[in-house]
C-alpha cells in the first residue's frame, strides 16, 4: 500500500528564501536585480516562488500557444498568493529536430533539472506538449524532487479532408503509402496537407503527445481531466489557471514528485496505456522516469501489467476517432474509472490534487460509448504492449497489438535486410528488390547509439510493388522507435541494438524469422553457433562521434530496455542545492 501523505506545516521558510530572505549583501543582490522588472518588495516576503517552465518555441509548433497558457498559469499563481516567474527551458520538437528529438530528451531533462536546482524556485509548473517535452520535464522535476505539476497544451482539433476525419501523423503515413501505390495523386496529397493541422496543439490522434499527456494524468502528476482538452478550447485555459492555483498549495504542503511517482502510480500508467492504445514511446519514457525516482520498473512489468488490459479507447491509429471526440466523451477520467471498476487500478495512488486517483475519477461519466467502448466490446481484448524475447532480441523488443494486423501476429518469413536507414531509402522503391508481402523487413543501426538517438523510422514504408497489390502491412523489425501516430505489425526497440553488437546486427538476407506475439517470441532461425560466429566477426561500421553532445550521448546513453537515459543520471534524485557563490 502507498503510505498516506502528511502535509508539511505552514508557514515555514521556503527554499527561495535562501536567495531572497533577509538583508545580507547576497540577498539584496538577488532581490535587487529582480526588482528591475518592477516587482514590489512585499513579493519577497516568503511566499511560494513558482517557476513556470515553458517549452514554448516557434520551432516547436505543438507548443506554439504555450505563451498564452503561461499567462493563465500566472493568473492562478497570483490568485493563490504565489509569485510566478516564467522560465524558458529546452524545447525538443519532434517536428523539427534532426537527427531526432529523442537524442535531446536527456539533454532537455538535464537542462530542466539544473534550471530548477540552480534558481530560487519553490515549485514548478511544467508547461509541455510535444512528445519529448513532457517526459524531459518530468524527468528533470523528478531528479530535483521540488513540488511540480504538469499542464499540457492539448491536442489539435480534428482534421477533415473530403468528408473524412484526418488524424495527424496517421494519415500522413496512410496518404504517403497511397501515393506510392498509385491510389492518390501528389496534388491530392498536397491538398490534404492543409487539412491535417488546422489549429494549435499536439497530434489529434493517440500519438506520443496525447499518450504522454495521459501518462502524466494517470501517474497523478496533472490535474484530473487535463490530458484530452483541445488546445483551443476555453477549458484548456481554465485548466492552466487551476493548475497555477494548485501548485501554490502543493508548495505549502511540500507535496513532491517522490510522493506521487510511486510504484502504484507507474502500474496505473502502464495499464492506462493499454486501455487507451497508447504509444510504444511511453515504454521508454516511463522506464527512464522510474529510474530517476528509484522505482524498479522493467520491460517485463509492461508485459505483465498491460497484457490483459483491453483497449477501450477507439482512437486512431488503433481505432476510428480523434482526441476531440475523446474529450467530449469524458476523457481519461472515464478510462481510469473503468480500470478501477475492473480491479486494474491502484486506487490509493496519490495525485497532485492531494486526493487519491480513485477519489478523482469515481464519479466520471461516459458520454459516448462509440469512443470509449464498454469493457465487453473492446477494440482489442489484449491491448497494452507486447514484450517479445528470443535469440533476435534477448534484451527484449516491443510491439503494439492494438495497431497490428491480427493475421501477422504469428508469422514466419524471409528476412529482407536494410543495413541502415540510408540503405533502406536507397533500395525500398527499387522494382528489382527481392521482396513480397510474406517477407520480414529488418532495419539495423537505428537504436539509441546507432542512429544516433533512436529515430522514429521503425514503421518502414512498404515497397511500392507490394503496395500496388493492395497490401498495407508487413512484419517489420528494428531497433528504432515508431511514431505513436503510426500503425502496423512493427517490432521495435530490439535490444541490444545493432550498434552495440546485438544479434540484430548479424541478420542476413534470406534468414528465416519467426514472430509469435501470443507466446511473446521473436526468433532468428539460424543455429546458435552460426550466430556466435557472425557476432565474433562483426565490426561496427559507424565510428563514434568526434566530440560534443553527440559524443556524450554515444558514450553514456543506456539501452532502450532501461529507458535510454544517461547512465550517470539514474538514482540521483534530490541532490542538494550547492552553496551560493556570491
Amino acid at each position: 500500500m502507498t503510505k498516506p501523505f502528511t502535509p508539511a506545516p505552514w508557514p515555514r521558510k521556503l527554499r527561495s528564501q535562501h536567495w531572497y530572505g533577509g538583508n545580507s549583501r547576497d540577498t539584496i543582490y538577488h532581490r535587487g536585480w529582480l526588482k528591475n522588472q518592477g516587482y514590489p518588495h512585499d513579493l519577497f516576503d516568503g511566499r511560494p516562488v513558482i517557476g513556470i517552465l515553458n517549452t514554448w518555441s516557434d520551432l516547436t509548433p505543438c507548443n506554439g500557444h504555450l505563451r498564452e497558457l503561461a499567462e493563465k498559469v500566472k493568473a492562478g499563481i497570483w490568485e493563490a498568493g504565489g509569485f510566478p516567474l516564467e522560465v524558458p527551458v529546452f524545447s525538443a520538437s519532434e517536428n523539427s529536430y534532426r537527427p531526432t528529438a529523442m537524442m535531446y530528451r536527456n539533454l532537455a531533462a538535464m537542462a530542466v533539472e539544473e534550471a530548477m536546482r540552480g534558481q530560487p524556485i519553490d515549485g514548478a509548473v511544467l508547461l509541455v506538449g510535444c512528445d519529448k517535452t513532457t517526459p524531459s520535464l518530468l524527468m528533470g522535476a523528478a531528479s530535483t524532487d521540488i513540488p511540480s505539476i504538469v499542464v499540457t497544451g492539448g491536442p489539435m482539433l480534428n482534421g477533415w479532408f473530403r468528408g473524412e476525419r484526418i488524424g495527424s501523423g496517421t494519415h500522413l503515413w496512410k496518404f504517403s503509402e497511397a501515393v506510392k501505390a498509385g491510389e492518390m495523386t501528389q496534388e491530392e496529397f498536397l491538398e490534404a496537407e492543409a487539412s491535417m493541422s488546422r489549429s494549435s496543439g499536439t497530434c489529434n490522434t493517440m500519438g506520443t503527445a496525447s499518450t504522454m499527456a495521459s501518462m502524466a494524468e494517470a501517474l497523478g502528476m496533472a490535474l484530473s481531466g487535463n490530458a484530452a482538452i483541445p488546445a483551443v478550447d476555453s477549458r484548456r485555459r481554465v485548466m492552466a489557471q487551476l493548475t497555477g492555483r494548485r501548485i501554490v498549495q502543493m508548495v505549502k504542503d511540500d507535496l513532491k514528485p517522490s510522493d506521487i511517482l510511486t510504484r502504484a502510480a507507474f502500474e496505473n500508467a502502464i495499464r492506462t496505456n493499454g486501455a487507451i492504445g497508447g504509444s510504444t514511446n511511453a515504454v521508454i519514457h516511463l522506464l527512464a522516469l522510474a529510474g530517476r525516482v528509484g522505482v524498479e520498473l522493467t520491460l517485463d512489468d509492461w508485459d505483465r501489467l498491460g497484457r490483459d488490459v483491453p483497449t477501450i479507447v477507439n482512437l486512431m491509429p488503433s481505432g476510428q476517432y480523434l482526441m476531440e471526440e475523446f474529450f467530449y466523451a469524458g476523457g481519461l477520467p472515464v478510462v481510469l474509472q473503468r480500470l478501477g471498476e475492473a480491479g486494474l487500478l491502484r486506487r490509493e495512488a496519490l495525485t497532485v490534487s492531494g486526493r487519491t486517483i480513485w477519489d478523482e475519477v469515481r464519479e466520471a461519466r461516459n458520454w459516448n460509448e462509440d469512443v470509449i467502448l464498454p469493457a465487453d466490446r473492446p477494440l482489442t481484448g489484449q491491448g497494452g504492449i507486447a514484450v517479445l524475447r528470443g535469440n533476435l532480441a534477448p534484451g527484449g523488443a516491443v510491439l503494439k497489438p492494438s495497431a497490428a494486423s491480427p493475421h501477422l501476429l504469428v508469422h514466419r518469413g524471409r528476412a529482407v535486410v536494410f543495413e541502415d536507414i540510408d540503405d533502406y531509402k536507397a533500395r525500398i522503391a527499387d522494382e528489382a528488390l527481392d521482396i513480397d508481402e510474406t517477407c520480414v523487413m529488418v532495419l539495423k543501426m537505428c537504436g539509441p547509439r546507432g542512429y544516433p538517438g533512436m529515430a522514429e523510422v521503425g514503421n518502414m514504408g512498404l515497397p511500392p510493388k507490394v503496395l500496388r497489390k493492395g497490401i498495407t502491412d508487413m512484419v517489420r523489425i528494428s531497433d528504432a522507435r515508431m511514431s505513436g501516430t503510426a500503425y502496423g505489425t512493427v517490432v521495435l526497440h530490439a535490444s541490444p541494438e545493432a550498434a552495440r553488437g546485438g544479434p540484430l546486427a548479424v541478420v542476413r538476407d534470406g534468414d528465416m524469422i519467426e514472430l509469435d506475439v501470443p507466446n511473446r517470441r521473436l526468433h532468428l532461425d539460424v543455429p546458435d553457433a552460426e550466430i556466435a560466429r557472425r557476432l565474433a566477426e562483426w565490426r561496427n561500421p559507424v565510428p563514434p562521434p568526434a566530440g560534443g553532445y553527440a559524443r556524450l550521448f554515444h558514450d553514456h546513453v543506456e539501452g532502450a530496455e532501461t529507458g535510454a537515459d544517461f547512465d550517470f543520471l539514474r538514482g540521483c534524485r534530490g541532490r542538494a542545492v550547492g552553496k551560493d557563490s556570491h
